[in-house]
Parts: C-alpha cells; sequence; structure tokens
C-alpha cells in the first residue's frame, strides 16, 4: 500500500482574478491561491484521495497564506519550501467576453523557479501510485533540473507518470524550446492531458486524432491521452479506442480558470480506483462524463483551488 495517491511538483501562486471595477473605475482583483498542479491535488483531495506536494513561495505572506490554504483543503506540505529571497510567483489573469482567459506573470524570478533538484525527495516516490507534473517548472534550469531529478525517481519506483504541458507562452524565451521540453516530458508519462490549442501547436495536426497518432507514434509509452476540447466537451484515446464525450455548458459561466486541473484531477482519480490497464469502452466513458461534469461547475466560480466542487455536486448534476 502507498501512503500517497498522487504527488505533484511544480507551481503555486497568486492568481489575481479580475473582480469588477472600483468607484473610481479602477480594475479590481480577487486574490485566489492557484497554480495548476495544486489544483489538480485540490480537486483529487475533494475525491478523497492523500496528496502531496512538492514546490517553493516566498517567505512572504502571500507565501504562508499559499503554505495555509493548501494545509485546509488536505494537501500535505511537508516538502512546500519558502524561500527567503524571492517573493512568491504572482499572475494576472484577464477574463475575456468568452470566459478564457490572458495571463501576465510576475515571475522574474519567482519562488516558484526557485526549487532545486536537491530539494526532490527521493523517499516520496516509492510511496506513491502518481506522480503529476506539467511545464511551468521546466521553464528555467534550475526547477528543471529539479523537475526531471523527480521523473527520474518516479520512473526508479514504478509511479505512473501524469503530464499535463499547461503551455503558457510569455514564460518561455521561445516557444522551440517549449517544444523540446513537452517532448521530455511526453518520454516519461504513462497519461497525457493535453488541450485542443497545444496539441495543435505541437504536432502541426489540425485533425485532434492525427494529432494523438503522431505523438503515439513518437511516445508508445503513454497509454492514455486525453484531449480538452473546452466547450466541445473532452476525448480520451486509450488503445485503439477513442471517446468523445460533450461539455456540460453552463449559461451562467464566469472564467474557465481551474477548469483543465478539475477534468485532470477527476481522471487521475479515476485512475487511482481502476488502474491504467484494461479500462473498457465504460470506463472511458464513465471517467469522461464525470471529468466533464466536475470541471462545467469550477467554471461558475471565481479561482480553483479553494473551490473545487464536492462529489456531491457532480452527481447532482450527472443525475439531471
Amino acid at each position: 500500500m502507498k501512503k500517497y495517491d498522487v504527488i505533484a511538483l511544480g507551481e503555486l501562486l497568486i492568481d489575481f482574478t479580475e473582480n469588477g471595477s472600483s468607484i473610481q473605475d479602477n480594475l479590481l482583483f480577487e486574490a485566489n491561491p492557484g497554480g495548476a498542479p495544486c489544483n489538480v491535488l485540490a480537486m483529487l483531495q475533494k475525491l478523497g484521495n492523500k496528496t502531496a506536494f512538492i514546490g517553493k513561495v516566498g517567505a512572504d505572506f502571500l507565501g504562508q497564506r499559499l503554505k495555509n490554504v493548501i494545509t485546509e483543503v488536505g494537501i500535505d506540505t511537508r516538502y512546500l519550501y519558502m524561500d527567503e529571497k524571492v517573493p512568491t510567483t504572482l499572475a494576472f489573469v484577464h477574463t475575456l467576453p468568452d470566459g478564457d482567459r490572458d495571463f501576465s506573470f510576475y515571475r522574474n524570478p519567482g519562488a516558484d523557479m526557485m526549487l532545486t533538484a536537491d530539494e526532490v525527495p527521493q523517499g516520496l516516490f516509492a510511496d506513491t501510485k502518481i506522480f503529476h507534473f506539467g511545464t511551468l517548472s521546466m521553464t528555467h534550469n534550475g526547477v528543471r533540473n529539479a523537475t526531471k531529478k523527480a521523473l527520474e525517481y518516479a520512473k526508479m519506483y514504478g509511479a505512473i507518470i501524469s503530464f499535463d504541458p499547461n503551455l503558457r507562452p510569455p514564460l518561455w524565451e521561445t516557444l522551440e524550446e517549449a517544444k523540446e521540453q513537452v517532448m521530455y516530458g511526453l518520454g516519461y508519462c504513462d497519461i497525457l492531458k493535453i488541450s485542443d490549442n497545444e496539441i495543435q501547436w505541437l504536432t502541426g495536426k489540425i485533425d485532434f486524432t492525427e494529432g494523438v497518432q503522431w505523438i503515439k507514434r513518437k511516445y508508445p509509452n503513454i497509454r492514455l491521452i486525453l484531449v480538452s476540447m473546452g466547450k466541445e466537451g473532452s476525448r480520451g484515446y486509450y488503445e485503439d479506442q477513442m471517446i468523445e464525450i460533450p461539455a456540460y455548458r453552463q449559461n451562467n459561466t464566469i472564467e474557465t480558470t481551474g477548469a483543465g486541473d478539475t477534468f485532470c484531477g477527476c481522471i487521475l482519480h479515476y485512475i487511482c480506483k481502476y488502474g491504467l490497464y484494461d479500462l473498457s469502452e465504460y470506463n472511458l466513458k464513465e471517467m469522461l462524463t464525470f471529468a466533464n461534469a466536475a470541471a462545467s461547475l469550477i467554471t461558475m466560480r471565481k479561482g480553483a483551488l479553494r473551490v473545487m466542487p464536492d462529489p456531491k455536486e457532480v452527481k447532482a448534476l450527472l443525475e439531471k
């Protein structure tokens, strides 16, 4: 028996989300705790899983608040480090009319970039079922080395490896460098969650199935590929199966921050419960349907990490 169901490495930051205007017509922002890996873990905690996070925040009041928040939601923080010299990373989120977002990062440097390979705890990887990561922890050399060390440990101890590229172009020197690091992650992962625009960018294929086939030819190690398609729903590619499930569209969507992370958390919960082998068409449909429903609920809330949907809410939506 493993102590943890899922551990993740990466960014924990403050998402300053637009929240109206002042009487002077100045923009108001709400300081929401965020960061894709911790959003995924927060959803997993809501579903009853045991999780832990590896990362770094500043030794400032925002960093302490972030630590308090992820402790509050149940994520193990013993490997969350506090940097005395570099402040907590910030992201300002501009919400577009269709609910999509545009990000401006204050991270030059940010504390999440300062995680080192020596701070990655080897023993933790022997005690988890799944290791999850993205590419914000691969944008700069120091934290990139930490991520690669984590991947080596995860492979060494036989953990299932889950990867969400979560591409943020402004954080890369060039998109060619971003592509190189995404390719590195693909070489290690067993589960890939990738968005519609990311798979088109990565593979050069407009058709998602052609893009998945391109990835599978190059990286036969990937057993399950999930393509999130926003308002169009999601697809799951497993062995010779392709399942597409439509989205649960909401009339009162506020923003889409955290929708992909909520979806990913639900997928990893299902894999924790049923494993990654011998998944049937029924399994894939059940998994994607639940994940789509949960993702739709988060779009009606500001932020993500602290407001992940309860499983009872998801089930109530499915029953409708």
